[in-house]
């Protein structure tokens, strides 16, 4: 079973660095990936819609109202990190702190969730935090820019190919279900301008 800790030591095994057996190790190694990954790991999750960590919810209405500009807000899931699509609607609304502002009253969502056990994540997806961690440490670390631009570039390698593999899963047309796996020639051509 993958855990925290296997994907900090395989960000720490590219950097040649000694491995750790708990965040709360007394290294330096260990306070680095602690301080580190959850920052990274929402960064890579909110770099792209991973299929993981897709959730659907129907919104409860909050009893209290915007001030001026929307007639309903709602209180976002703890877990939203990123809001995907709002079913049957197609208008204005706006995200402020962790409330969604809306003309609707009813709102079904998709978002993506912050999925805290590892064993959720896909394995593409896990090996992409370790790099991205990889270069955010790399440098701290090894104190060699040549290295931390080779962990950038291992990054994005690994970015485009979870990317990649996790777009290719499943087919989707209808924007009502989830966003669109297709792009519409006129959205094409009219972005240009």
């Amino acid at each position: 079973m993958a855990s925290v800790v296997q994907i900090c030591n395989s960000a720490l095994n590219q950097l040649g660095a000694s491995s750790i057996t708990a965040l709360t190790d007394d290294s330096k190694n260990a306070r680095l990936c602690n301080e580190r990954y959850t920052t990274i790991r929402d960064a890579v999750f909110r770099a792209h819609p991973w299929n993981c960590l897709i959730k659907r919810i129907q919104l409860a209405q909050d009893t209290a109202t915007p001030a001026w500009g929307f007639t309903y807000q709602y209180t976002l899931p703890a877990d939203c990190l990123r809001i995907l699509g709002i079913k049957d609607y197609n208008s204005d609304y706006k995200i402020e702190g962790r409330k969604l502002l809306i003309d609707e009253s009813s709102v079904y969502l998709i978002y993506l969730a912050q999925i805290t056990d590892v064993n959720e994540l896909d394995i593409l997806l896990r090996e992409t935090i370790s790099a991205y961690l990889a270069q955010d440490i790399a440098y701290a670390i090894t104190a060699n820019l040549q290295v931390s631009k080779l962990m950038a570039e291992k990054y994005q390698a690994k970015l485009s190919e979870a990317r990649h593999a996790d777009s290719s899963e499943g087919y989707n047309t209808n924007p009502e279900l989830a966003p669109t796996d297709q792009i519409i020639t006129e959205d094409f051509l009219n972005s240009r301008y």
